[in-house]
């Protein structure tokens, strides 16, 4: 129930001043059901004019398989920007990017970051960026 800070919700607003600037334009955003990331999803999707959607499988505790599989249904999407929490976002690239687990990568709070899958299987993603909000 915690709200997102003052500086949570300025790092949202770079981000979405980002994305347009960069024509990074999802065609679905996903946020945990968690306030916080709700509302930094929130002005990204309001910038970009994206659909939002709460997503359960997001909330904290996320596991890596069950991502695959909600993944794999969104398939024919073109993109598809997920708004959660960490460690489970550092978990989830490292399984996508079939390395292990413990400290291999480290996602950044109100970061981007851009795996590409054309497979959905742990190991298959090619990872292409990770960018921190204070390089934005």
């Amino acid at each position: 129930d915690r709200v997102l800070s003052e500086k949570g919700h300025s790092q949202a607003k770079k981000v979405a001043r980002f994305c347009v600037a960069n024509e990074v334009k999802p065609s679905l955003i996903l946020t945990s059901p968690l306030r916080r990331a709700h509302e930094t999803a929130a002005p990204v999707a309001k910038a970009l004019d994206a659909e939002l959607t709460v997503a359960r499988w997001l909330a904290c505790g996320l596991h890596p398989d069950t991502a695959l599989e909600e993944l794999r249904a969104l398939r024919k999407l073109e993109g598809v920007m997920l708004v959660g929490h960490e460690p489970d976002f550092s978990h989830l690239a490292a399984h996508l990017l079939g390395l292990p687990t413990n400290q291999a990568i480290s996602i950044r709070k109100a970061s981007l970051t851009l795996l590409e899958l054309d497979v959905f299987r742990a190991g298959a993603a090619r990872l292409h960026f990770t960018l921190p909000c204070r390089f934005m």
